[in-house]
């Protein structure tokens, strides 16, 4: 993020977009751009780009952009599509954006290839049409043909499934065939009469969705050897179910996560803590009907309704408190995620959820991240560089590192801010490296007082080589890093 100038916020680009000016230059017509059209407009004083097939006139959004302006002229002129995908897919641009909205991009058609090509093209669209077509998981008839799923995945070699049910209950079992299959890499939801069950199978996931459906509440069963998934339905009542749901638009896809899109459920604020003059633990309840738990070194999103916009801010969950005692795996908190939450004075979005009162509900997405705790698991030494709200990520590390770690030699937390009581969580950071020899932590301020007999200073290459040390010349390392992007920067520099 860079410095925006004054009148430039999130609260100022709303207002913008409510004043009624033309922010696009065509004063309420939407056109048809080409891609030679597009292409013209790739100046700062004249910039447009293209996010799923959408043409948006940017020029205005410039000044008001928290990654500055050249991170925008990336794409200027453009299809910026996967640029965005990369940096915050997560934003709701068609919210943010909607006011400067040129119009859709005209796609040229394609030509058909002739010969062998055009036959297996011929082939493919088949395939796909019975894969978009073929009706629902759990065997719906369709006309006079049954399928069911199984038939389908097998078909495809993807992921096995089937359901039966008894007098009470309904089993859906989804085979994924990943034997290190575990609780975080399954999340259902049941709201408002729909299922939704998610399977995380690395970078890809598959999708069962169906909507329509009885009253029941949820099991979630995972046989982790063998990779064997069960959501199970208990039913209200003994009545057969003749069919389960109607399946809903992505039900029974398996594709790439990022092409999924993010969903979210509402959670209620149940404690709101001081844990520092300007930082607060939130603790937010899942429903009841939902199974999700954020992975180590995993954050999800927050949404909120701010001056009718859609506002979406990243949060890296962690424990309720540090655990002292490593000796056993700690216990899952399974119906709560906590939230470390600086308030900023002038942060539209954290002045919004200071002002939650509790039992208010906000929206709270799936798990994003591509850290796996693979990366930790032979490690010897573990160095955790982190500033102000960037120690989040590094509560469940640690637990995780010293409770399953076996051959972890040393785990070292150099925790950067900027005056003694902006320390986040300190009596507890300092009972642990009383506690667990194998754990030391450091404090580096950077505006301290007279009395500070710690470090000082800020990042630098001369203060890191201090402080960072392996605890032999060939130790198997990991360095992890988190805060503000200056410092984050300066650090992996």
């Amino acid at each position: 993020q860079v410095p925006l100038k004054p009148g430039r916020s999130l609260m100022d680009w709303i207002r913008l977009t409510k004043s009624g000016k033309d922010l696009t230059g065509l004063k309420g017509r939407l056109i048809e751009v080409t891609e030679d059209e597009l292409a013209k407009h790739n100046k700062k004083e004249d910039c447009w780009i293209c996010i799923r097939g959408l043409v948006y006139n940017v020029t205005p959004y410039m000044e008001y952009h928290p990654g500055g302006e050249d991170e925008l002229m990336k794409a200027a002129g453009t299809d910026g599509t996967n640029l965005f995908d990369q940096v915050h897919r997560w934003v709701n641009y068609e919210s943010m954006l909607k006011e400067c909205l040129v119009g859709r991009m005209a796609f040229k058609p394609i030509a058909a290839p002739k010969g062998e090509g055009a036959e297996v093209l011929a082939s493919l669209n088949i395939l796909n049409s019975f894969i978009s077509y073929v009706p629902s998981v759990f065997g719906f008839t369709s006309g006079s043909s049954l399928f069911t799923t199984t038939m389908v995945s097998r078909t495809l070699n993807l992921i096995d499934y089937d359901w039966f049910q008894t007098g009470g209950l309904i089993t859906i079992v989804i085979y994924t065939k990943q034997k290190d299959m575990n609780a975080e890499l399954v999340i259902v939801d049941c709201q408002d009469k729909r299922l939704r069950g998610e399977i995380i199978l690395d970078d890809h996931s598959y999708l069962v969705e169906v909507g329509s459906m009885k009253q029941f509440s949820l099991v979630v069963n995972i046989a982790e050897k063998v990779g064997k998934v069960e959501i199970i339905l208990k039913k209200k009542d003994n009545i057969r179910w003749k069919v389960l749901g109607q399946p809903l638009g992505s039900h029974n896809t398996f594709i790439k996560r990022m092409d999924r899109g993010l969903f979210y459920r509402k959670c209620k604020l149940v404690s709101k803590t001081e844990v520092t003059h300007n930082t607060k633990l939130f603790c937010l309840m899942l429903p009841k009907s939902t199974h999700l738990q954020v992975p180590t070194g995993q954050h999800v999103y927050l949404k909120q309704i701010i001056a009718g916009t859609e506002v979406v801010k990243p949060y890296t969950p962690l424990l309720p408190f540090l655990p002292l005692d490593f000796k056993e795996t700690s216990c899952h908190d399974s119906a709560h995620i906590y939230l470390m939450i600086k308030i900023y004075s002038c942060g539209l979005f954290t002045q919004a959820l200071d002002h939650l009162q509790i039992g208010d509900y906000i929206s709270v997405s799936n798990p994003e991240g591509n850290f796996k705790k693979s990366q930790v698991q032979t490690l010897e030494d573990l160095f955790l560089l982190a500033a102000g709200t960037g120690f989040t990520p590094m509560v469940k590390l640690l637990n995780f590192a010293l409770t399953e770690v076996s051959c972890l030699g040393t785990v070292k937390l150099i925790f950067f801010n900027k005056k003694e009581d902006d320390i986040l969580w300190r009596n507890q950071l300092e009972q642990l490296a009383l506690k667990d020899e194998r754990f030391e932590v450091q404090f580096v301020l950077s505006e301290p007082t007279k009395d500070w007999v710690g470090k000082q200073g800020k990042i630098s290459s001369s203060l890191l080589s201090e402080c960072v040390k392996r605890s032999r010349k060939d130790s198997k390392v990991l360095i992890c890093i988190c805060g503000p992007t200056p410092f984050t920067e300066q650090a992996v520099e």
